[in-house]
């Protein structure tokens, strides 16, 4: 089985609760093929106009700028990364109550009808990714489970739409850890406990069958 691991979050992990779910993971993994996207370690130009214009010259031979180059390899990069997984493992923090930029970045690369989704006959989306698998590991230090506060997470709820409900992959394990830095004289239990469900994550990973 070949995992996929997103890893977002460059702090280290004595300062990041979502980098320590990281290393925790990758510490109990065992078993299948791992590939890690860091993406804060690759050249990943943001997506704009410098896309638009590398396509257009790809199609009329024209020679192209260095970030034209560079974005059309790293989306390409990020598009055979997804293609070749069979589960992936997205781990992230809750940045200003979304995902960090760069997380953006790679979904933004992916997200691309025809690859991750198509439109039928009648103008609606189908899914193309349902045969993979996805397990989000976030961390939050607020609290955010709340009916008055989750309509203002849009980290692991904006990741849990896009591929599960738009690209179609099965999400088969989520572990959020969340309000240590809102009651930080219970940080200590809530981390523990946290990295507990992510060692039962990976432990159990290379049972999840793939279709």
């Amino acid at each position: 089985m070949n995992v996929l691991v997103v890893k977002a979050n460059n702090r280290p992990a004595t300062d990041a609760v979502s980098s320590k779910m990281y290393e925790t993971f990758m510490e109990n993994i065992e078993g299948v093929n791992i590939t890690v996207y860091d993406v804060f370690a690759e050249d990943m130009p943001y997506l704009g106009q410098d896309l638009f214009n590398a396509f257009a010259k790809l199609q009329s031979g024209e020679e192209m700028t260095d970030i034209e180059q560079r974005i059309l390899a790293a989306k390409q990069k990020a598009m055979d990364a997804l293609t070749a997984a069979d589960v992936v493992v997205f781990a992230f923090p809750l940045w200003n109550l979304t995902i960090p930029a760069k997380l953006q970045t790679f979904i933004d690369y992916v997200y691309q009808a025809g690859f991750t989704f198509k439109y039928d006959e009648n103008g609606q989306a189908v899914q193309l990714m349902t045969d993979k698998k996805a397990v989000i590991l976030s961390a939050r230090g607020g609290i955010y489970s709340t009916p008055e506060a989750a309509p203002m997470e849009m980290a692991a709820t904006y990741i849990k739409n896009v591929v599960g409900y738009v690209f179609g992959m099965e999400i088969v394990q989520e572990v959020i850890i969340e309000g240590h830095a809102a009651a930080p004289d219970q940080a200590e239990t809530i981390i523990a406990e946290g990295l507990a469900k992510v060692r039962v994550v990976a432990k159990s990973l290379s049972a999840v069958p793939v279709n």
